[in-house]
C-alpha cells in the first residue's frame, strides 16, 4: 500500500508482535524470533515456482540449511548452528529476492540486507559478522540446499543445477525432507529448532 500523498516516506515495517522495525536503521530491540518465524514461513523460495501443494518457504529452507550445515561441519557449535538457521533472517522483512533480480538491483538492496542481518545477530547474541570459516561452511550448506531444491522442487536438470550451485559432495538428498509443508507447521518447526539450539547454547555457557 502506498503512503498518503504528501506524507513523509515510511521506512519501517510493523510486525504482528507490535514492533516497528526501521529498515534504514534497524534496532536489535525491535526484532523478535516469533516475527522472524512467522514471516519466513510465509515467504516462498524460487518465487513460488516449485512443485507441491504448499510453497517451499524460506523458513523450511533455513531448517534444511541448518541440517546440512551440521551434517557437513564436524564440531559445529550451537552458536554456529544458530547463525546457519538465521542466515536468511533478513528476508522476513524484505522477502526472498531471487539471485538474478539481486544482480539487477545491485548494492542498495545488499546494504539494507546487511544492516538487517547485523541487527538480527546482535539481538540473539551473535557477532554482527559471522567468522569467516563458519560463514563459508554456511554458504556451502546453502548451495547444497539450493542444488537439491532446484532439482527436487524447481524443475532444474542436474546439469543446470551443477552449473549454478555446484555439485553436492558427500551429501545425499535422501536424508532430507523436501516436501513443502504448510505455513503453520513450518513456523512451529522453525521456533522449535531455535529453542533447541538456544538450550544447547545455554548449556555450553
Amino acid at each position: 500500500m502506498a503512503d498518503r500523498e504528501g506524507a513523509p516516506p515510511r521506512a519501517w515495517q510493523r510486525m504482528l508482535s507490535g514492533r516497528r522495525l526501521d529498515l534504514l536503521d534497524p534496532s536489535p530491540l525491535d526484532i523478535e524470533i516469533g516475527d522472524i518465524a512467522h514471516g519466513l514461513a510465509r515467504v516462498a523460495r524460487w518465487n513460488g515456482q516449485t512443485f507441491g501443494d504448499h510453497a517451499f518457504s524460506v523458513a523450511q529452507h533455513s531448517l534444511l540449511v541448518e541440517e546440512i550445515f551440521v551434517a557437513t561441519l564436524a564440531g559445529a557449535t550451537a552458536a554456529d548452528r544458530l547463525a546457519a538457521l538465521l542466515h536468511d533472517a533478513a528476508e522476513y522483512v524484505i522477502g526472498d529476492m531471487i539471485s538474478p533480480f539481486k544482480s539487477v538491483v545491485g548494492g542498495g538492496y545488499k546494504e539494507v540486507e546487511r544492516r538487517l542481518q547485523h541487527a538480527v545477530h546482535i539481538r540473539f547474541g551473535l557477532p554482527p559478522e559471522t567468522e569467516e570459516a563458519t560463514r563459508k561452511a554456511i554458504k556451502r550448506a546453502d548451495q547444497i540446499a539450493a542444488y537439491f531444491e532446484a532439482t527436487e522442487l524447481a524443475g532444474f536438470s542436474a546439469a543446470e543445477a551443477v552449473r549454478y550451485f555446484g555439485r553436492p559432495r558427500g551429501v545425499s538428498a535422501g536424508r532430507f525432507d523436501f516436501a513443502p509443508h504448510s505455513v503453520k507447521s513450518v513456523e512451529k518447526a522453525f521456533l522449535k529448532r531455535f529453542e533447541m539450539i538456544e538450550t544447547l547454547r545455554a548449556k555450553a555457557r
